[in-house]
Order: C-alpha cells, then sequence, then structure tokens
C-alpha cells in the first residue's frame, strides 16, 4: 500500500502519526510540506479527499492567518488554496493520503480509518 504523509518534523503530532504508521508495517513517502507545500491543485486534491473547505485545514491561531489576510471571510476557495500553498504552516497537519483517502491525524489514531 502506498501512503504519504504531510509532515513537520517539530510537531508532536506529526510524529506520533509517522510512528503510528510505522507501527502498522507501512513506511510512507515522507512530504515535509514546510519545505516542498503542495501545489494548488495538489491542496484542492486533498480538501476533496478529506471533504473539507480551506478554511476547515487552515491553522487560524497562527499569526500568519491574519498577517496573510487569510482571514478576509470574502476570500474564494481559490484565494484560500493559494494562500495555504503561499504560507505552508497555515496547513493543518499531518495529512496522510492511503487508499484514494486522506485523514488529519489529529489524534494520530484517525489515520487508521483510511489503511
Amino acid at each position: 500500500m502506498k501512503v504519504k504523509i504531510f509532515h513537520n518534523p517539530r510537531c508532536s503530532k506529526s510524529r506520533q502519526t509517522l510512528e503510528l504508521l510505522r507501527e502498522q508495517g507501512l513506511e510512507p513517502e515522507i512530504i515535509e510540506y514546510l519545505k516542498n507545500p503542495p501545489t494548488a491543485k495538489e491542496l484542492d486534491e486533498i480538501l476533496k479527499m478529506l471533504n473539507m473547505e480551506p478554511r476547515d485545514l487552515m491553522r487560524k491561531r497562527e499569526p500568519e492567518y491574519k498577517a496573510t489576510g487569510m482571514n478576509d471571510e470574502s476570500l474564494d476557495r481559490q484565494a484560500l488554496i493559494e494562500g495555504m500553498v503561499a504560507t505552508p504552516k497555515l496547513i493543518e497537519r499531518p495529512i496522510v493520503i492511503a487508499n484514494g483517502k486522506a485523514a488529519i491525524g489529529r489524534p494520530p489514531e484517525n489515520v487508521l480509518s483510511i489503511l
């Protein structure tokens, strides 16, 4: 099974989720999304797999949320996606993709449902 994790090694939930995947006998493709953010198209596909809107996947407590204007309620889907690509710190983490599905590892056990 091919598994990807959008990972931030400094995040405890991300590290716990990666460990959980490895405990399941999986060695996922690790994408350090702060260094290699998804494209707008990839992020749009991930949002569809998660059945979420862009703002639902945003870390609204990050200072960058307001500093970049992402708190502007008039922004459309594409503008929000482009904002997350430009400032990947705003993307909730970790995101695991497997079997054509995606899950957020908060808590880490959430990802078990897509394996």
